[in-house]
């Protein structure tokens, strides 16, 4: 009885034996390397990301960050083919040809997500240290250097995905070469604001959060945002201003926020019964400038201050007051300048001169009786 059991567990050790072929075992063998280094990738990339969250390089958080999601997809991508390949080796199956060209085609896009992810990273990373430490960041050339990389990422990884698929990279070029001057002629406005873009991340005449004008086209405020067709700009009124990039080609910028002064500049009409006293009011007044804490003496080795005799009008004889204030904020600025004219018109009538206003002198000759 007992000889009988044994026989009958050898028959079924040997049914199981036989029924694990060596294809499958090497299908399980596979299947259990790859959760193993998925589980061992995911592991590395977590310790690596919380030594990197306590160092002060922006590289190496970015490099982590950038590798978490594509390279365990990486991993899967490389044992699930290699399972197919096995499986295509066992049965032939036709379909399973198109595994290595979709094997490749897969690589591609991880690497380019992963570069995508990395570009950025270290761009958030970049303007993020520079807040940080209080050092000045131009945030549009960032931005701008950013979306190049994009760009370049995902067209070389398209020339290369299409080079995979068995397509002439020198024949696409050409017919990209004769299609874009089709579609040059159809999307001219596109290329134009694409164009005005990219000049503008070049040229940099403006950047994210600076104020600008055009007394061309009466465009003034706070440039938001720079995109590769239009550019955003909060007018002074608050309302949203969504200017072409091809406009900015052609027009006049003006960029108060990169002014080095603010000029003060007005004419201060006296009386003409008050002409003998103009020499010793435009001494008086240019002695308060050159002695104001507020205002430049000088620019460029030029004289920055000028208070002369400038004009003999209609109903006043007139002063040409001319300063540089140092600051350049407005309300900074229009204080200082209400505290100039004060002490100004503190000085005309100090002197015992008046402002002029316009009037008219009527003489009337009586007739001869």
């Amino acid at each position: 009885m007992e000889l009988s059991s044994n026989n009958q567990d050898t028959r079924e050790r040997n049914v199981m034996t036989d029924s694990l072929s060596p294809e499958i075992i090497r299908l399980l063998l596979v299947l259990v390397a790859t959760i193993t280094a998925h589980f061992i990738v995911r592991r590395i990339l977590q310790q690596a990301e919380k030594i990197t969250s306590r160092s002060n390089n922006i590289w190496d958080d970015s490099l982590v960050r950038a590798a978490i999601k594509p390279v365990p997809v990486l991993v899967w991508l490389t044992g699930i083919s290699f399972v197919l390949h096995l499986i295509h080796r066992q049965t032939g199956e036709q379909l399973l040809e198109y595994i290595p060209p979709a094997r490749n085609i897969g690589v591609v896009l991880c690497v380019a997500w992963f570069l995508l992810k990395l570009i950025r990273e270290l761009a958030e990373k970049i303007i993020v240290a520079r807040t940080r430490a209080d050092e000045e960041i131009d945030r549009t050339t960032v931005d701008g250097l950013s979306k190049v990389s994009r760009i370049i990422v995902i067209v070389v990884a398209a020339l290369t995905i299409m080079q995979t698929l068995g397509f002439s990279i020198s024949g696409v070029l050409a017919f990209g070469g004769m299609g874009g001057i089709a579609v040059g002629f159809a999307s001219k406005d596109l290329l134009a604001n694409f164009f005005g873009g990219l000049m503008i991340h070049l040229d940099r005449p403006f950047n994210v959060g600076e104020t600008i004008r055009s007394p061309d086209k009466q465009i003034e405020g706070k440039v938001e945002h720079i995109g590769w067709r239009q550019t955003r700009i909060r007018a002074t009124n608050m309302a949203l201003v969504y200017v072409p990039n091809a406009l900015f080609t052609s027009i006049v910028i003006e960029n108060p926020s990169r002014m080095s002064h603010r000029r003060i500049r007005e004419t201060i009409g006296l009386r003409y019964n008050d002409l003998e006293k103009i020499n010793f009011i435009v001494d008086e007044i240019r002695s308060l400038l050159k002695n104001h804490s507020d205002i430049d003496q000088a620019t460029d080795g030029e004289q920055a201050i000028v208070v002369a005799f400038n004009e003999f009008a209609d109903s006043s004889v007139n002063l040409m007051v001319q300063a540089l204030c140092k600051t350049t904020n407005l309300a900074q600025f229009h204080a200082v300048k209400q505290e100039i004219l004060l002490a100004v018109s503190a000085i005309i009538a100090k002197h015992g001169a008046e402002m002029a206003f316009p009037t008219r002198t009527l003489l009337l000759h009586q007739a001869a009786a």
